[in-house]
This record gives structure tokens, sequence and C-alpha cells, in this order.
């Protein structure tokens, strides 16, 4: 320190503290040897306490408010210093500021899943994240506790410690409300005042420090869940399968119909989904009529022959005679296509086997 700070220090009698950053929680007011003078001024502002040390012991606190230090206004002070009949020589003390405003925006969250036994899901994995606000109630438990002979301290320096008080209230909390996973968010209010309350508890009688608000933002489901969950909703939200797939080939029908250029592929697909609508229409009204649906019974094979088509190198079937013949009179299955059944040696165009080709249409004329 230099000889102007020097003699500044032991002239200026002014003790104040002027915060900027709104995360203080204490700052000591620095003091050249801790000397404060008979008269000096003290100021302290709305959201301030000024707390006075001598020696290591708490002395005197002071509210918000212009002071003019005598032994009057110091009786802490002037019992530990000895003084009887007044000062008229420099004393010596630390001054700490305590901040008793609001420090806001002050996040948590569980570092790793909080595990509970749901009603619905069994044994679940949960994660859960909010905000909070830090306030000083305590100047002297702050000072005892946390401060010690610090220049400044900061709310980031106990931030981790109330995490962890959170998160262990939390997880006892959530123990204990039986409460389903699905049901949690419209909770959030009351769980949230319970977890304060709870929080406030330990941090107001141990450091006296009060967290005027404490908020559950949201409690978070495992990934895999939450996917899960999104396709029950989902198949839900659809409701019958059995109608929303008929509905789907039906669709799919309809536009291999307006499509002419489609082709043998078409024709087959159009075949194949027939045959799937027509056994869903089946299941469907034999459920109608029965109280319970029946068991899943394999389908018996196709009566008379089997028959397959060759459509663009790739086989298409099995289709029962019956099926192929009215594909063929209907021309939907071109006279040119290929065919097959037990007993051929080798694929056909429809056109020339003799049970296919009398429904064939003519061709037209070259």
């Amino acid at each position: 320190m230099g000889l102007l700070e020097k003699l500044r220090g032991e002239l200026v009698d002014i003790v104040e503290w002027i915060d900027h950053t709104r995360e203080t929680l204490v700052w000591r007011f620095p003091r050249y040897q801790n000397q404060i003078k008979n008269g000096a001024q003290l100021i302290v502002r709305p959201g301030q306490t000024a707390v006075f040390v001598h020696r290591g012991k708490l002395a005197d606190v002071f509210e918000p408010g212009h002071y003019t230090l005598t032994t009057d206004n110091l009786p802490i002070l002037s019992t530990l210093q000895g003084w009887q009949h007044g000062f008229d020589s420099p004393f010596k003390s630390e001054v700490y500021f305590v901040s008793t405003t609001q420090v806001t925006d002050l996040k948590w969250g569980t570092p790793s899943p909080v595990m509970l036994r749901d009603p619905e899901f069994g044994p679940i994995r949960l994660r859960a994240f909010g905000t909070y606000t830090l306030k000083a109630t305590n100047p002297r438990a702050l000072l005892a506790e946390l401060v010690g002979a610090e220049q400044a301290f900061e709310a980031d320096e106990i931030q981790e410690l109330v995490r962890s008080m959170i998160n262990s209230a939390l997880a006892d909390l959530l123990g204990k409300s039986n409460i389903a996973a699905l049901d949690l968010a419209s909770n959030y209010q009351q769980l949230s005042a319970q977890l304060r309350e709870s929080v406030v508890a330990r941090v107001d009688d141990e450091y006296g420090l009060d967290l005027p608000q404490l908020l559950i933002v949201n409690i978070a489901l495992p990934e895999e869940v939450e996917k899960a969950l999104d396709a029950r909703t989902s198949m839900n939200v659809l409701g019958d399968m059995g109608r929303f797939q008929q509905f789907q080939m039906g669709k799919a029908m309809t536009a291999a119909a307006s499509n002419p250029g489609g082709g043998g592929a078409a024709t087959g697909m159009g075949l194949g989904m027939g045959m799937a609508m027509a056994n869903q229409m089946v299941q469907g009204a034999v459920g109608t009529y029965t109280s319970s649906p029946p068991a899943p019974v394999a389908p018996p094979p196709p009566p008379g022959a089997v028959w397959h088509i060759a459509i663009n190198g790739q086989t298409q079937g099995p289709f029962t005679e019956a099926q192929l013949s009215a594909g063929i009179a209907s021309g939907k299955i071109a006279r040119d296509a290929y065919v097959w059944t037990a007993g051929m040696t080798d694929w056909l165009p429809a056109a020339q086997v003799p049970k296919l080709s009398r429904q064939a249409p003519p061709s037209p004329p070259k």
C-alpha cells in the first residue's frame, strides 16, 4: 500500500459497500490495519447488514441506516475493547457487509437419476431440474459457518452445497409421495412447496440462509421410456388397428387401380392386398358376433391348385385358380404373364395354359 492510500485509510472514515455484482453474499470492508476512527460514518444501504468482528468475535450488527460510530451504538464492541468512558483513538475492528437481497436465477438439477418404484411402471429412473433463489437471513450464522476470514463470499461458493441438499430432499420426497410418474406434472406446485420447506429447514438453521423460491421445472422419464410412451399414445390415437390397416390397404388399392402403367406388379400387389383385406374382414365379422375374440389359428390352404405369377423377375402368390382366372378375365393379369402351378415342368404364359386360356380376353387384331 502506497503512502497516499495509507493516509487516506487513516483520515477518511466512511464505511460503506456499493455492490455491483448482485451475486456477492458477504464482503469485508478494506481498512488499513483495520483501524476505524471514533465518529466514523457507517452507511448501510437497503438490502444490507453490517457486522463488526473484533479479534475473531462477532460484535455489533447494524441494519440499514446512517450511523456515527461511538460507544453509544457499539455496546458490544465497547465491552470487548474495554472502553469505560468513551474513546478518542482509532479502534481495530473488521466490518463485514452481508447482502440480504435475493440472489436470483440459480439452477439445480439431479446429477444422477433418482430410482423409484412407480405404481404403474414398476422400478423407474427419474431426473429433475429447476430454479431457486438464495437470501441471507442470519448474518451471524453465515459468518460463523461459511465465511470465516475471506475477503468476499460469492453465491456460487455455496451452490454445490445447496444443490446436494435439494437433490437429497427431492429423492426422499418423491419416495414418500407415491405419486405415479405420469401424474407428477400436475403436482409440481405442491411438490415444489414441500421441497422448499424441507431444504429451508436445513440451510436456515445451519447457515442462516433462506430459499424464498424453489421451483421444480421438469421431472423427466428416461429416453427409452418416453419413446415407448409415444408409441403407446400413437396406438391409442389410431384406435382399432385392424380398421386402420383396412383403410391403408384400400387407399393403396385405389392408387394401384388409378395407375394403369403399373403392369403386373400392381396387379400382383392388388391381389395380395385383396386377400389380406378379405381375411381381415372375415376376422372382423367373426369378432362382431362372438363374445370373445377367436383363438388364433393358422389359415387353411387355398382350395384347389395353388398358382404363382412371375412379374418383373419376382414371384407373386400363392393364388387360387379362381382368383387367377378372375384376374385374367378382368384384364388385370396380362395374357403373356408367366404362371406356374404344381405339375407344370416350366413357367408358361397364361394364354398357353388350357385351364386359364379360356379366361384370357382375346388379343386385339394386329
